[in-house]
């Protein structure tokens, strides 16, 4: 790598990127910056839901109601200049109140189909955990594969196409676990912890200053379809050596001989990494892959895609920890 300064001479504390990342930067720069007009601490939740754009990958986030879950992805979703649609799910919402569904029409007597709310870039899916399999299927070929299938016509969907979802912890009344074929299809699984206390007492001092403001109006967009399709090509360009490769692919294997995991992460996980480290590299301003991209991002990529056995989840241990014991038992390419 060309390592140079100002002065032309060779300082290895400063390195010159193959890739201009200005531009990406300064967009994620302005995201955090409007997002930190309203949402006080969540540091960690931010930074993932710009890279799962950036990646262009599908973010679940947990947490106990009140935590700002859903507020954040709307304001996010404000940041940019695309289409937006909010759905709350309820026990009683059905697959059609998702896709849309065919109407016959009188004057051409033919059925036309009406698009449903999913036909939209950003789409804010409200306590997910809340609605009946019958209805969590029919985001699967949405989600996976960026179109639907109905009355054998398949419809595509424009890009970016995007779903952040939130849901309840699943040990709260009224909640459904998600199956794991769909769970496989976030990139992320995002947990939301309590803020802090100067972090709470922040945010009662921004709710007393807003008055009568309404929180969407003090964030602007930033980021158009175009931009936004400009740094996911971006970040496919980022280099990731094959050492680095071979270390996430030694990562997610591990948790396939893991004792205490019944289920291990699939071939699809190892790219999720891949994909999430470029990212997280890019943000940082380089343009290669380091260990420590992929270790920010393996927990909340593997934590949701592993299951433990019962003996160890009746002990008390989370998916989470044992991600990290892996992460701190491998050897870090050199």
């Amino acid at each position: 790598m060309e390592e140079i300064t100002q002065d032309g001479d060779n300082n290895p504390l400063e390195f010159k990127n193959r890739i201009d990342l200005s531009e990406l930067q300064t967009s994620v720069a302005q995201i955090k910056s409007e997002l930190g007009k309203v949402i006080i601490g969540q540091q960690e939740m931010i930074q993932l839901l710009i890279i799962s754009i950036l990646a262009n990958g599908h973010s679940l986030i947990e947490g106990v109601p009140g935590v700002a879950k859903t507020v954040t992805a709307k304001l996010l979703a404000k940041t940019m200049n695309v289409g937006f649609s909010r759905i709350q799910f309820t026990p009683d919402l059905m697959p059609s109140d998702i896709l849309g569904t065919s109407i016959f029409n009188v004057k051409t007597a033919e059925f036309e189909f009406k698009k449903g709310p999913i036909f939209s870039n950003i789409i804010l899916i409200d306590e997910i955990n809340r609605a009946p399999a019958k209805t969590q299927a029919a985001l699967f070929e949405a989600m996976a594969e960026r179109q639907i299938t109905m009355d054998g016509t398949e419809y595509k969907m424009q890009a970016p196409f995007l779903v952040f979802a939130t849901q309840n912890p699943i040990e709260q009344e009224g909640t459904y676990r998600l199956p794991e074929a769909q769970l496989d299809r976030f990139l992320f699984k995002i947990k939301v912890n309590y803020p802090s206390l100067e972090e709470e007492i922040q945010i009662l001092e921004n709710k007393h200053q807003q008055k009568n403001k309404a929180v969407e109006d003090l964030i602007k967009p930033i980021l158009t379809a175009k931009q936004i399709a400009a740094h996911q090509d971006t970040i496919k360009e980022i280099i990731i050596e094959q050492n680095l490769m071979k270390y996430i692919a030694g990562i997610v294997n591990s948790t396939r001989v893991n004792a205490n995991l019944y289920l291990g992460a699939s071939p699809r996980a190892s790219i999720a990494i891949m994909d999430a480290s470029k990212a997280m590299a890019a943000i940082n301003g380089r343009d290669f892959v380091t260990p420590d991209d992929i270790k920010k991002v393996a927990v909340a990529i593997l934590g949701h895609r592993i299951i433990l056995t019962p003996e160890r989840e009746m002990e008390g241990l989370t998916p989470e920890k044992v991600v990290t014991q892996i992460i701190e038992t491998m050897e870090v390419p050199r």
